[in-house]
């Protein structure tokens, strides 16, 4: 992990292409450092759609913020992730994940149930807009990844998923105290927190912090709230 974040900050960005079904301007890019290059995609802040709900600029962030919550949490749901300078300004720079593109969470639904549940928890508390059936990834090693979180951690209510296939049930006992172990480094002096500071707003990470005391205090996967619960498209 951290020779790959060191590559993606050090190493030189190239341009490959643009991803043509965004909403957002998306390159697929590369870099490339002495001896070693991966593949990317690249997030400029200057090509956000203005959104009305979102502040201008700041989705980029919301991918870097996302990164470091999966990672503060153990999971490694999302790919490694930073932000950066690049040929078209700063934006968010993720390792590319290799995988099938006709395989997304519809058509392998309910195959890694303890991978989804996390996925499920951490979509809760970062109060994701937007996880469509495509924005999970599945791994050469059957590992999924989590991608597209520029639309996050808003203070309202936001939450939209495909996944809503453990709501009501209890959550697993071991996945309660990882939700615990991360409540501690909230008020902790962990240095991906004091990153998290200069992300999100206050109100934000207040948010974050709230959505995470609820579910380790109900320790049930939560029911689809008021209003549209599904994205759209759905993959």
């Amino acid at each position: 992990m951290a020779e790959i974040l060191e590559l993606l900050q050090q190493g030189q960005l190239e341009l490959e292409g643009m991803v043509p079904w965004g909403s957002n301007y998306t390159f697929l890019a590369r870099v490339c450092h002495p001896g070693s290059e991966m593949s990317v995609v690249y997030k400029p802040s200057r090509g956000e759609r203005p959104l009305w709900d979102f502040a201008r600029g700041t989705l980029c962030k919301r991918e870097r913020a996302a990164f470091l919550v999966s990672e503060m949490l153990e999971w490694q749901l999302v790919p490694p992730t930073i932000l950066r300078d690049g040929p078209h300004g700063q934006g968010s720079v993720q390792y590319f994940v290799e995988h099938d593109p006709q395989q997304h969470y519809l058509t392998f639904q309910g195959q890694f149930p303890e991978q989804e549940q996390r996925i499920v928890l951490f979509d809760v508390l970062i109060n994701n807009a937007d996880r469509k059936s495509g924005h999970v990834l599945l791994g050469d090693d059957s590992h999924l990844w989590a991608i597209d979180h520029g639309v996050c951690f808003h203070t309202d209510y936001k939450l939209r998923t495909v996944i809503w296939d453990y709501a009501g049930q209890p959550i697993p006992t071991h996945l309660v105290n990882e939700l615990a172990a991360f409540q501690k480094k909230l008020v902790g002096n962990d240095p991906y927190f004091a990153e998290l500071d200069t992300l999100l707003t206050r109100q934000e990470l207040d948010m974050l912090g709230q959505r995470l005391a609820r579910l380790v205090k109900r320790s049930v996967f939560p029911n689809p709230g008021p209003g549209r619960h599904y994205p759209w498209p759905l993959v």
